[in-house]
């Protein structure tokens, strides 16, 4: 499957406003998400290795303690069992990659 349009991927619903297309490889998994304004990402850590784009609208992210407001091309690096959540002020596109592969979102 070397070849993929995001049309052709489902959309999945994982939290209340948080609308995802998601597709993992053997290594990682992309998720090319879509948030409602005012959605709210709890305070959670996992064992993955995440990198996250802001592609579009503004979010309000905290990682480890400290929060910043998050717009278009700002990038956030999460190391794996980084304490990290968010609350997005406008609707948003975001990019999230994570490494291992996330059996939960497979």
């Amino acid at each position: 499957m070397p070849f993929i349009h995001k049309n052709e991927i489902k959309t999945r619903d994982t939290l209340p406003g948080f609308h995802g297309k998601m597709i993992s490889t053997d290594h990682f998994t992309y998720i090319d998400w879509k948030l409602d304004a005012g959605s709210v990402l709890p305070e959670h850590s996992h064992i993955h290795e995440q990198l996250t784009s802001i592609e579009e609208g503004q979010m309000e992210f905290t990682l480890d303690g400290e929060t910043r407001v998050l717009g278009p091309g700002m990038l956030v690096v999460i190391p794996p069992n980084g304490v990290h959540s968010g609350k997005t002020i406008t609707d948003c596109r975001v990019i999230d990659i994570f490494y291992p592969v996330r059996d939960d979102y497979k």
